[in-house]
């Protein structure tokens, strides 16, 4: 387990020497359950009988047992029809700690999902507190007022990563499943090589150039997924966000295609005087930078849409399968132009 100095001063004034105490000591009491089956009329009716605290995020909504079943943002509340019911509005299921966890952890679960708080729980689904990102600093309140929520957390993120030291074990669990991809990845590329022994024994023109192809693809897709995950720093993954992506990486893409298709095919022709060959190697570049910049852009948007960390596994995911792709459409091109 890692160690912390006491008192020790980190970015944003965070002083985190309390990291594995519980969470639940530094715990506030949530002052107003809602109940699924009130309306909204009713419970903002509730809500005023009460003292909140400074700051309300979310309202947490409870069932006939006081067990948690849903969350209910204070802007989703406030904008809502009276005779709504609160059940229709909540999102569910809630993401909550056991009330054992420790500070760290909860550190780590907002940031990792980018909440602003995390309800801890006991084993029988009732509620027994509330952590917010006060319990790291107000500072980083007004770090995240200042600049974007969004930047707040990966830069909490990060810090977190560093306050867990970094332990080769920790690093090995982490990156590990992620380099399955790539292992799984290659193995299904060498697979699907195999079924086009014939092609590349017909011509050895296609194995020479496999690796420029497989290069050129992948570094592409990679550079689309280095701009992609810097541009999620600061913008959610949206469908309009997405669609404006695409086009605008697309047209790059098809740039990029023509000009190194093109440039490769000539020196094909020029070298081996091969111009059906050099035609099967220029379209496939063109084709699979295409699909590579896809790639690129898809593959850190869902996972950063499902709330994963896309630093550390889009890499793995966006290479496995732009290998496959380039190497399907690249021999399967050459399969049915070179035919005899």
């Amino acid at each position: 387990m890692a160690t912390f100095a006491a008192g020790v001063r980190y970015p944003f004034g965070m002083e985190l020497s309390h990291a594995h105490e519980p969470a639940l000591q530094h715990a506030r009491p949530q002052p107003v359950l809602l109940r699924d089956d009130q309306t909204v009329a009713a419970a903002l009716e509730k809500i005023r009988t009460r003292v909140l605290p400074e700051r309300v995020v979310y309202f947490y909504v409870v069932d006939e047992n006081e067990r948690l079943v849903g969350v209910v943002p204070v802007r989703a509340l406030l904008g809502a029809p009276l005779e709504a019911q609160i059940g229709a509005l909540m999102a569910r299921p809630v993401l909550a700690l056991p009330h054992s966890a420790s500070v760290l952890q909860a550190c780590e679960f907002m940031a990792t999902h980018r909440l602003l708080a995390v309800p801890l729980v006991h084993a029988d689904g009732t509620l027994a507190g509330v952590v917010d990102m006060t319990l790291l600093s107000s500072e980083l309140n007004d770090f995240a007022e200042r600049r974007s929520i969004q930047n707040a957390f990966e830069t909490l993120g990060l810090r977190l990563a560093l306050l867990r030291e970094a332990r080769a074990g920790r690093r090995f669990r982490l990156r590990f499943p992620w380099l399955l991809a790539t292992i799984t990845g290659g193995t299904v590329c060498a697979v699907v090589a195999g079924l086009f022994e014939t092609t590349l024994a017909a011509s050895l023109v296609l194995a020479f150039f496999l690796t420029l192809v497989l290069g050129l693809a992948e570094s592409v897709g990679v550079q689309t997924m280095t701009v992609t995950v810097q541009a999620l720093h600061t913008q959610a993954p949206t469908l309009g966000w997405y669609a404006r992506a695409l086009r605008r990486e697309g047209a790059t893409a098809m740039a990029l295609g023509l000009a190194c298709g093109s440039l490769v095919a000539a020196i094909v022709w020029t070298w081996r005087g091969a111009e059906l060959e050099a035609a099967v190697i220029g379209g496939s570049i063109a084709a699979t930078i295409l699909a590579a910049s896809l790639i690129g852009l898809s593959v850190p948007s869902a996972i950063h849409a499902a709330r994963l960390d896309p630093k550390v596994s889009s890499g793995p995911i966006t290479l496995a399968l732009t290998d496959l792709f380039t190497i399907t459409a690249y021999l399967g091109l050459a399969t049915v132009l070179l035919r005899p």
